[in-house]
């Protein structure tokens, strides 16, 4: 709990420097307590920050990519607060392995599915790691979609600053199969996760997803699990 006060007071002080100011909405969707898995959309190192901010001074943990362990201070102080560096593109199991390790213990934990930042802010598809946690533990997932992020870096360059809202949608459990679910079968959780996402998001950011039909029964108000199977070949 230490560090997670150290890295947010850190990280609410560096946003003036960095320009940035931010919202959240739809806090009351965030669980008292963990476990839990925050996923969100991937355009800038700002989703990193504002994801940490929608737990609040809850025990929290996330994935980083494997070149932040090395940036001076900030990975160090990214470790100490909860961080898990993955290879970024390759199966990296001992990051799994700690990642599950953890949320048996009560954490909670933060990732981006889609793995590398999108560089037009529009979602890419997801990968299937938040799947595989999502599945073995059980835990809620938590939806969150992050809009403004992707200026970030153009309006820092230009000295402007950056407004982040980050819209948190209900929990979500993944559904049951009723057989034991194997690795073929992770796109289809992949793509409710994925989904549920850009259910949060203006439609300029639902990118690989924006034809979806399990997306399409979202925003109607229906179960978008069937049209999941369909897409993944499943059904």
């Amino acid at each position: 709990m230490f560090w997670n006060i150290i890295l947010y007071i850190g990280m609410s002080l560096a946003r003036f420097p960095l320009m940035v100011s931010y919202q959240i909405f739809g806090k009351d969707n965030v669980p008292a307590e963990g476990p839990f898995i925050v996923v969100v959309n991937h355009s800038s190192i700002m989703d990193t920050a504002l994801t940490f901010f929608v737990a609040s001074w809850y025990k929290r943990i996330f994935f980083a990519a494997k070149t932040w362990e090395k940036v001076f201070f900030l990975g160090w102080g990214m470790k100490k607060g909860g961080a898990v560096y993955i290879h970024r593109g390759s199966v990296d199991r001992r990051a799994m392995t700690e990642a599950l390790d953890s949320i048996k213990t009560g954490s909670i934990f933060g990732m981006a599915p889609e793995g590398t930042r999108s560089k037009d802010g529009r979602m890419a598809k997801g990968r299937d790691g938040a799947a595989y946690l999502a599945t073995k533990s059980g835990v809620p997932v938590i939806p969150v979609g992050i809009v403004g992020a992707k200026d970030w870096n153009r309006n820092w360059k230009s000295l402007r600053w950056t407004h982040l809202e980050a819209h948190i949608g209900e929990p979500i459990i993944m559904p049951d199969i009723d057989r034991t679910i194997r690795s073929r079968d992770l796109s289809a959780y992949t793509h409710y996760i994925m989904t549920h996402i850009a259910h949060q998001l203006p439609e300029f950011y639902w990118g690989e997803y924006a034809d979806s039909p399990a997306l399409a029964a979202l925003e109607s108000g229906e179960d978008a699990w069937p049209h999941c199977l369909t897409a993944e070949g499943l059904s």
